[in-house]
């Protein structure tokens, strides 16, 4: 058991018969009243984010976890397909239990948290950012840096990302993968 005074990011508790992983959390003392503690809660079974605040004090049921690096193999249309660097065993996840299965290329090295009581996967956590090749837009117009004026364009793995007017084909850029969007063009 857990109190109030142990939530932190990432910290992964057993509420409203399901299992929520705290994103973010703030302890708020006011002037007048008890403490509390408001928290954004992410379900790990279906990606639902929640508000909810605690009462300081309150007991919460952790759920103990573990983290292993997991190398992405394939999607087979219904199934992400993922096998353990250490003990090369596989597991599949559905997409669901990804964030932004659009920017992974087979291959790409990811965390995945797994309940140590019954070793199943709770979710996947892909790295801060990731290099991909653009494959399809339109093509760039030379001197189109100063405005902040974007076009959709497709990257590699078959996502579709908005980049500045002066990428082309062939570029490679590099993508935030919690929000999706293009950080910056890489050079080779």
């Amino acid at each position: 058991m857990a109190s109030t005074s142990d939530i932190r990011n990432g910290l992964c508790i057993r509420f409203n018969h399901d299992i929520y992983k705290v994103i973010e959390f703030l302890h708020v003392k006011p002037g007048k009243g008890p403490a509390f503690v408001r928290t954004k809660l992410k379900s790990v079974t279906n990606g639902k984010v929640i508000d909810n605040t605690f009462s300081a004090g309150h007991k919460l049921d952790d759920v103990r976890v573990e983290t292993h690096k997991f190398q992405y193999l394939y999607n087979d249309g219904e199934f992400y397909h993922f096998m353990n660097e250490a003990d090369y065993t596989q597991i599949r996840l559905l997409e669901a239990a990804l964030d932004n299965p659009g920017l992974m290329k087979e291959g790409e090295v990811v965390k995945v948290t797994m309940n140590s009581e019954d070793n199943s996967p709770l979710l996947v956590e892909l790295p801060a950012s990731v290099i991909l090749e653009v494959t399809a837009t339109e093509p760039g117009i030379k001197g189109n840096t100063a405005t902040n004026a974007t076009k959709p364009a497709t990257v590699e793995t078959g996502a579709e990302v908005n980049v500045p007017l002066f990428i082309n084909e062939g570029d490679k850029i590099k993508v935030e993968t919690d929000k999706g969007t293009y950080k910056e063009r890489v050079k080779e």
